[in-house]
């Protein structure tokens, strides 16, 4: 039985947990959720220190699991053993082909085999819940073929969970969602721009807005979210300079652009990758002005046709870079961000010097 995080934790609401569940792919929000479900359903009023054991097969032999699984704890007679990187049991001359699991490596060699595990399951132990974890590998391009191999050896496993990376909208409804729950104000832009500072992963955007909600408060007369909170609040918000920066750029804003290249240099941003934030917000501009779009919502009708994922915010600064520089205009501009990585990425390069160049032959008239 292949499920969904939601379709879990419906389940886990209405019936007994299962013996044995497989937990495969990357998103971490819901599998939280699920783990969390699953030991307060079986360890219920107990000894969650006691209830909850931990393993790695990466450390351990699958057969060593399966011992734990067997025996009995008088101080914990419900327990549910978290078994994380699963795919550290399948056998090495089916392994998955990864230069961290060559022979020469250190990990234990696996004595346990599927026959062995269908051989727990077809006779569990009372009380005992075990959750393989394989949070490794996607669904998709090179991992897909390495996910039906786990699949596979834990065939006899009764329910596999499947745990989708999520697109950023959904994140963006998770974290409106907690924002109200916890009655943060919390702005469509500032969401947007928290999804992005987050990299769209849920877990990280959901803990950022309860950072958030200790940060500022919440209730009646509590002030909303401003981008500046998100900068000081978020770890990865430094990006969001980088989005201004374009924003200026696009404005041909000189004065602003430099100062703003100016923070970025003090806080040591790693400016090739604020090279390439500006050669997508260039490429997808020259794109828009061949298709002729001109406002946020064609663009973002445009580009979600074609599969990118695009916010309204993001698509106004399009849109705005759209209406500030000519075809020919972008196209120089790109070949300029080109120039200036290669310099960066040159000998002893002057870092200020070669953006301060840039930004100047960027918005110049």
């Amino acid at each position: 039985m292949t499920l969904t995080p939601d379709a879990l934790l419906d389940q886990l609401a209405k019936k007994p947990p299962a013996a044995a569940y497989l937990f495969v792919g990357p998103e971490q929000y819901g599998r939280d959720l699920c783990r969390r479900a699953i030991a307060e359903r079986v360890i219920g009023a107990g000894d969650m220190e006691n209830g909850l054991a931990k393993h790695d097969l990466e450390e351990l032999t699958l057969a060593e699991v399966l011992d734990d699984a067997r025996a009995f704890s008088l101080f914990a007679p419900e327990r549910v053993l978290w078994v994380s990187r699963a795919e550290g049991a399948l056998p090495r001359g089916r392994a998955l082909k990864d230069a961290a699991q060559d022979d020469d490596d250190d990990r234990p060699k696996q004595a346990g085999s599927e026959a062995e595990l269908a051989g727990y399951l077809a006779s569990p132990t009372p009380g005992v819940t075990v959750v393989f974890d394989c949070s490794r590998y996607d669904f998709d391009g090179e991992d897909k073929a390495k996910v039906e191999r786990v699949r596979k050896f834990y065939a006899a496993v009764p329910v596999m969970v499947e745990f989708a990376k999520l697109a950023p909208a959904q994140v963006r409804a998770l974290a409106a969602k907690r924002a109200k729950d916890l009655k943060l104000s919390i702005g469509a832009a500032e969401l947007d721009l928290l999804v992005e500072a987050t990299g769209a992963s849920a877990l990280a955007a959901v803990n950022e807005i309860e950072k958030l909600s200790l940060f500022l408060g919440s209730g009646a007369g509590t002030r909303a979210v401003t981008a500046a909170d998100i900068e000081t609040m978020v770890p990865q918000a430094r990006t969001t300079t980088i989005f201004a920066l374009v924003a200026a750029l696009g404005r041909r804003d000189r004065a602003q652009a430099l100062d703003l290249l100016d923070v970025l240099l003090r806080e040591g941003e790693y400016l090739p990758l604020a090279l390439s934030f500006l050669a997508t917000q260039f490429r997808q501009a020259l794109v828009a002005h061949e298709a002729g779009l001109r406002t946020g919502g064609q663009i973002q009708g445009y580009f979600s046709k074609l599969g990118v994922a695009m916010w309204p915010s993001r698509a106004e600064q399009v849109s705005g870079t759209v209406r500030a520089f000519s075809p020919a205009k972008l196209a120089q501009a790109i070949e300029q961000i080109a120039q200036a990585d290669r310099d960066l990425r040159d000998i002893r390069p002057d870092d200020r010097v070669v953006m301060e160049r840039f930004v100047v032959a960027l918005t110049a008239a």
